[in-house]
């Protein structure tokens, strides 16, 4: 071969290289931030080109797929609908064509769609039989029962506010409220009027912010539901060690190092009284005083305990609820009683009535309890798992009793259920600068059957702008609610 020939060849071959390794670059190195890109609307006409699969509770799908509209330049071939999208936004989130996808529509995405690896079996039996793939099932752990309880009776208060309710044995999530909600259906799509839907659901167009997952992603002050925190803390450290016996709690009480009484709210017998009695009345000087004796750094590891400063995964993320450190004595004792920085999800107050309930183990939250592939063969199962023991169960059943007598003589009447034990915990807890606006009303609690079973905790939190300020109290507008939650979980049992 001459050496313009060899030349020839060599550049041709150098050609076919540079190709081989932009290709493989491509194809290997590049293709996971291709499949990613926002621009690439190849990956969005696979995702709808054919029917999701759904997300199940108790046996019925929640959502569904309706084939798009082919006018304009639409060429989506299905997309997302729901059955009661307001109720259950909180749990599926939304998937929709042009604004994307969140919470269980995003976080199962793959399964749900049938792009998920653990599909692969299903997928290659399905391109082998030329069949359409089909997506996956989302089972979830959640009680329609308990849910629709749950959101009528947020719905029927008209304020805003949320509600959870977990099963204190397992974790597993039974309701998971929040209202004003909105409806995924309404921009599913991405038409003209899915693009107004959207817009008129965004916060600086809606101040209610209708798309804010107050259950998992707001916090609020708890007020005084932290006093049950305050006194697992005081029997875990062995302050005090038993419900009956008498605090070291004088009235009025100076907070330390300052010259401001920290005052009870009405006329209640909280001087020196136990610790039963300060639950029942709901006394701020006892659980006060209590935080402020045993210092920061022992209720934080309390808190700590029972999930607090640290951000949840149930999958869908809830925001990490707030005890601060580097307190000195007064304002420990503030936030002792639910007030200073101290913040809560209502996720987390939930967790705080079920680790009570269940004997002084915290179980780890989670509403999904199981994948199934399009054909109902089991993908994947979650077990449940514990998360930490904030109590002893000796200190816990002390902790229970004194809860019980909150409901069965205190501020929680309204919660009580015929044949049930219910254990609860009011709270009003102030918000606003100097305390201008109304409270936020709170109630947590827990069922305990007559065989000594716990299937349900609660918490419910209420904010009502427009309510009259001294009709807001936990155990008026937070208990009834929770009440119905817990009836709803007992009634599916049976």
């Amino acid at each position: 071969m001459n050496k313009p020939l060899r030349r020839i060849a060599l550049f041709c071959g150098l050609l076919v290289l540079t190709l081989l390794l932009r290709d493989n670059w491509l194809q290997y190195l590049k293709a996971d931030s291709l499949k990613d890109d926002p621009k690439n609307r190849r990956v969005t006409i696979a995702r709808y080109a054919n029917p999701r699969g759904n997300i199940i509770v108790g046996g019925n799908p929640i959502t569904g797929s309706a084939e798009s509209s082919k006018t304009g330049l639409n060429d989506l071939k299905f997309k997302r609908t729901y059955k009661n999208g307001p109720m259950w936004a909180p749990v599926t989130g939304y998937a929709s064509q042009a604004f994307g996808a969140t919470q269980l529509e995003s976080l199962e995405d793959g399964i749900l769609t049938g792009d998920d690896d653990r599909l692969f079996f299903r997928k290659t039996l399905d391109m082998v039989t030329g069949k359409q793939q089909q997506g996956g099932n989302v089972i979830t752990t959640l009680n329609a029962g308990a849910q629709k309880a749950a959101f009528d009776g947020l719905r029927k208060q008209g304020g805003k506010g949320a509600v959870v309710a977990l099963d204190p044995s397992t974790g597993k999530i039974l309701a998971l409220a929040s209202y004003p909600s909105y409806d995924p259906s309404s921009f599913a799509g991405n038409s003209d009027d899915d693009a107004a839907a959207w817009k008129k659901l965004q916060k600086q167009y809606n101040p209610a912010d209708p798309m804010l997952n107050r259950a998992l992603r707001e916090t609020y002050p708890p007020g005084s539901t932290f006093k049950v925190v305050t006194a697992a803390a005081a029997l875990e450290n062995g302050k005090y060690t038993s419900a009956d016996e008498k605090t070291d709690s004088p009235l009025p009480w100076t907070m330390p190092g300052t010259t401001t009484e920290l005052k009870n709210e009405g006329n209640i017998p909280c001087k020196d009284a136990p610790m039963r009695v300060a639950l029942q009345y709901s006394c701020n000087t006892v659980f006060g005083k209590i935080g402020s004796d045993l210092g920061n750094d022992k209720m934080l590891a309390e808190a700590k305990k029972f999930g607090f400063d640290e951000e949840q995964f149930t999958p869908v993320r809830a925001t990490a609820s707030v005890f601060s450190d580097d307190m000195n004595q007064s304002q420990t004792a503030l936030s002792s009683i639910g007030q200073y920085n101290t913040a809560a999800t209502p996720l987390q107050m939930a967790m705080v009535a079920s680790a009570v309930a269940n004997d002084g183990k915290l179980m780890k939250p989670y509403m999904v309890d199981s994948l199934q592939s399009s054909n109902l063969d089991p993908v994947a199962k979650t077990q449940p798992e514990e998360l930490s023991r904030p109590l002893s169960a000796d200190n816990a059943q002390i902790l229970q009793d004194m809860m019980e007598t909150v409901v069965e003589k205190g501020t929680g009447t309204n919660a009580k259920i015929d044949g049930v034990k219910v254990g609860g915990k009011t709270g009003t807890a102030q918000h606003g600068v100097a305390n201008s606006e109304n409270p936020y009303a709170w109630f947590i609690s827990y069922a305990k059957l007559p065989d000594g079973s716990s299937p349900v905790a609660v918490a419910v939190v209420i904010e009502d702008d427009a309510a009259n300020r001294d009709d807001i109290s936990g155990g008026g507008l937070a208990a009834p609610i929770a009440k119905n939650v817990m009836e709803a979980v007992i009634d599916s049992k049976k």
